[in-house]
């Protein structure tokens, strides 16, 4: 019975992927054939059977900057880089999007800590400063047993100077893990998706306006009251806005 349910949901899969598969082409040659919407509405369909990829998502942004939706366009841009960071092809095309806005926000400047801290801190993200930390527990303990069964005072002196370096570099990558996850908890980025919103200074209609944002802008989510979440910009800037008008990542 076990094994007449395994495959079962064997088939079941299968037919998934082939029916994913053949939705992707369908997008693909509609989208040749200039039905962006018709494309957009196939490829959405993939996402609704619970299926996704930075391809699949780059495709949608091409599509919805050909209708010049800007908002979604960058959104999925978003969508497609934190799947494959790496891909010139996305951070060009969204660097097209983000030329396309109205909103030009210039980011605050970073003291030298920041800047060096940020170079560090993206070379890994928490997972992979995590692993390193454990690699380097391992090396820590290995040099260390060399270091203690060794006779010779040459190389005790050397395995004891390499266990350190291990110890230190487990410290500190241990260190980056924690700080890295931190800032990954409380990263909580969105897209403008209103063709125009004005932010309050208060989560209520009545409330005064602090300023006005536009579609594709990218915001920073900092809390959440009711149906209204309080955005921060990269300037400093923060008000709140009706959670309908924006989309997070």
């Amino acid at each position: 019975m076990k094994k007449l349910l395994y495959i079962l949901i064997l088939l079941v899969s299968f037919s998934g992927i082939a029916q994913n598969e053949t939705l992707f082409e369908q997008g693909k040659e509609l989208y040749k054939n200039g039905k962006y919407q018709q494309a957009i509405n196939s490829w959405m369909k993939i996402l609704d059977n619970g299926e996704h990829s930075a391809e699949l998502y780059f495709n949608l942004g091409n599509a919805q900057y050909k209708l010049n939706h800007i908002g979604p366009s960058i959104y999925y841009y978003e969508k497609a880089l934190q799947l494959s960071p790496n891909d010139q092809d996305i951070k060009n095309n969204l660097a097209f999007a983000e030329n396309a806005r109205i909103d030009s926000i210039e980011p605050l400047p970073q003291t030298v800590f920041s800047k060096w801290y940020n170079s560090i801190s993206s070379i890994f993200t928490f997972e992979g400063w995590a692993v390193l930390a454990v690699a380097f527990s391992l090396f820590f303990v290995a040099l260390f047993l060399f270091y203690y069964f060794a006779f010779s005072e040459k190389r005790k002196r050397l395995l004891f100077v390499s266990s350190m370096f291990a110890g230190f570099s487990l410290v500190a990558s241990l260190t980056m893990a924690f700080l890295t996850y931190g800032d990954y908890s409380r990263n909580q980025p969105a897209v403008i998706f209103a063709s125009e919103i004005e932010v309050k200074t208060e989560p209520s209609m009545g409330s005064n306006i602090a300023f006005t944002l536009h579609e594709g802008t990218k915001v920073q989510i900092l809390a959440q009251d009711g149906n209204w979440f309080r955005i921060s910009l990269a300037d400093g800037k923060d008000g709140w806005i009706p959670a309908s008008d924006l989309k997070q990542l």
